[in-house]
């Protein structure tokens, strides 16, 4: 018999046509850049996915409209309009967007200085760090005014406390769960039934997921949706909608499981999934 929420499921989270794109593995400094600071952004029309690469400067990412993510090894981020990463130069990193996304990123240059750790972190992005970086896009900006604004976006760049961060298993017990929550986040099988699946003992499954993700499996779950989650609220749908969509009976179940890992409410998540003041000065 056949699951039709299931297939209603599969049919929302499946991506379209995907623009795939390669760009090179660059070490450290390997290309001058013209400034300290060099931004850019562009809104992709179709879901896009980057291979790995790296890049000769340091990176931050943050968008200004939807939700997106990026793989560092076993570690994917969620990026978003206040939640942004920053990715040192030399660091393989690969990247996916869905369709609609408006993606901004920012390369400096190794003379920059910034006050983050050698290593991937969430950034948080303020509204007025957000203008700031606008402002450095600005072609006819004069060298003084490019070396003012410089020094203020170092001076807001900090760490956030609120990043949406998933380590994804690769040991082979584990990889048929997360194929599994890969293809349909609202797998309701438990911990028992993946351990009678499995073949091995409910400590067994608990052990592996807290070795390889430094989670249990229930909370491994509630962080995996929440991402996936993220991605929908960034995309538009509705609460109940992606309450649905990522295994939950209610929108109020739903809230506090995405409360409990995200630190916001997914109404908030979803009203902050675009900035209106960003897009209005961009327009100008």
């Amino acid at each position: 018999m056949v699951d039709n929420g299931l297939v209603a499921r599969r049919r929302a989270l499946a991506p379209g046509a995907i623009d795939r794109r390669s760009l090179p593995i660059l070490a450290p400094g390997e290309i001058a850049m013209p400034f300290t600071i060099n931004p850019m952004s562009e809104a992709v029309q179709r879901d896009t996915f980057w291979a790995p690469h790296a890049h000769a400067t340091h990176e931050l990412l943050w968008n200004r409209r939807g939700a997106s993510t990026a793989t560092i090894g076993a570690r994917t981020w969620t990026i978003t309009p206040v939640i942004g990463l920053w990715v040192p130069a030399g660091v393989l990193h690969a990247g996916r967007a869905p369709a609609g996304t408006w993606y901004r990123t920012a390369h400096f240059d190794l003379r920059a200085t910034a006050a983050l750790p050698p290593e991937p972190v969430a950034v948080e992005v303020t509204a007025l760090l957000g203008l700031l970086l606008d402002r450095l896009a600005e072609p006819e900006l004069t060298e003084r005014s490019r070396d003012l604004t410089e020094m203020l976006v170092f001076d807001l760049l900090k760490p956030s406390a609120q990043a949406l961060l998933v380590h994804l298993p690769r040991r082979p017990l584990l990889a048929p769960i997360l194929a599994a929550h890969q293809g349909d986040p609202a797998d309701a099988r438990t911990l028992a039934d993946w351990a009678r699946e499995l073949g091995v003992s409910s400590r067994t499954v608990t052990r592996a997921f807290r070795v390889e993700t430094g989670l249990g499996f229930a909370d491994w779950q509630a962080a995996f949706r929440a991402q996936q989650a993220a991605l929908l609220l960034g995309g538009g749908l509705a609460v109940d909608e992606v309450a649905e969509l990522v295994g939950y009976r209610s929108a109020s179940a739903f809230g506090v499981a995405f409360r409990r890992v995200t630190g916001m409410s997914p109404g908030r998540f979803r009203g902050g999934s675009s900035r209106p003041e960003l897009e209005m000065s961009a327009a100008r």
